[in-house]
């Protein structure tokens, strides 16, 4: 290791064996940002007009007022 490079893992409490060690570092190399994984970027947020939740709204009511508050946000 170099003198700039941080390790992956500190162990502060406890003696765990090599089994224990190899499962906490797979996990950690999984999760994305610094500790590796893959090296896509993250996916851009969905965007509310094409979110899937909307094909699935409420029937509409009739009453008073009822085309304008179709309109409104859920």
């Amino acid at each position: 290791m170099s003198d700039g490079e941080r390790p992956l893992l500190r162990i502060v409490r406890g003696t765990p064996d090599d089994i224990e060690l190899a499962a906490l570092t797979a996990v950690v190399a999984s999760l994305p940002g610094r500790a590796g994984g893959s090296d896509e970027k993250p996916s851009e947020p969905r965007s509310a007009w094409s979110n899937p939740a909307h094909v699935l709204r409420a029937p509409l009511r009739p009453g008073p007022g009822a085309w304008r508050a179709s309109g409104f946000p859920r």
